[in-house]
């Protein structure tokens, strides 16, 4: 583990400017607009902002969550994506130590926030990032001796090709789509970051975590069965804990279930 305060303090503030640029993508991804020209302004006067009015998580609360010029508010959750990404850079290190799982795994709990944000938004998780995670993800379990290629390999054809099955039966039998392509791609992504066991623990949890949202979510709408949620936050909500307390919450469920399974 990584418990220097000065280190952990620089992770945080490195993870905090992140997450502006994480602010950014997330506005100008679905748009489809150039992600570095022009600079930022404000979307309700245009107004281009200042340097200062772009400092991580401080310029937000010194301006109240508003522009600088026109007052109008912009939400606080610029900030809370700013803070996000801080602790996301922090806990990963602090987890894992100074090492190259833990920037691969970093840069990965990152780009699970951007897209999860994406899709609650728009309903659609970029290929930039899924199809690219894909790429990195086997790249880095081929490079990276902290890692198998193999193991990263089977989780990337496993989770794509489970969803994938799992939405052509839901097509065939009801005659609509019930998963978009994204949520095919990005658990092929996640696959191929945290291998082939984090598949069925991912399915399971993202399963009930969106089957607990969705009963809120026809409640709330009144739409009934017809109520539609965004699953790519529930997928990377569970792969996160997976990468954090996976072997321990395996372990604990095969002693408890199956402890015949388990070494002496």
């Amino acid at each position: 583990m990584l418990n220097d305060p000065y280190q952990l303090g620089l992770l945080f503030i490195l993870g905090a400017v992140w997450g502006s640029f994480a602010n950014m993508l997330i506005i100008r991804l679905p748009a489809e607009e150039n992600i570095a020209y022009p600079a930022s302004k404000c979307d309700s006067c245009g107004e281009p902002l200042k340097w200062y009015h772009n400092i991580p998580l401080l310029s937000c609360v010194v301006l109240g969550a508003k522009c600088a010029f026109c007052k109008a508010s912009f939400g606080w959750r610029h900030f809370w994506v700013e803070l996000l990404s801080a602790l996301i850079f922090v806990s990963v290190f602090y987890h894992f130590g100074v090492s190259w799982i833990a920037l691969e795994y970093t840069l990965f709990v990152w780009g699970l926030l951007v897209v999860s944000v994406i899709d609650l938004d728009h309903r659609i998780i970029p290929d930039s990032f899924s199809l690219g995670g894909i790429v990195i993800g086997l790249l880095g379990a081929y490079f990276n001796p902290e890692r198998e290629f193999f193991d990263a390999l089977m989780g990337f054809l496993v989770g794509g090709g489970f969803l994938f099955l799992i939405a052509y039966l839901y097509l065939i039998i009801r005659k609509i789509d019930g998963m978009g392509g994204g949520d095919i791609k990005l658990l092929g992504w996640m696959g191929s970051m945290l291998g082939l066991k984090s598949v069925f623990f991912i399915i399971f949890v993202s399963s009930v975590l969106g089957s607990v949202a969705g009963v809120f979510a026809m409640i709330k709408s009144k739409d009934g069965l017809k109520a539609s949620i965004p699953f790519g936050p529930y997928l990377a909500a569970a792969g996160v804990l997976y990468m954090f307390f996976g072997q321990e919450l395996l372990s604990w469920y095969l002693n408890l279930f199956f402890p015949w399974l388990q070494p002496s």
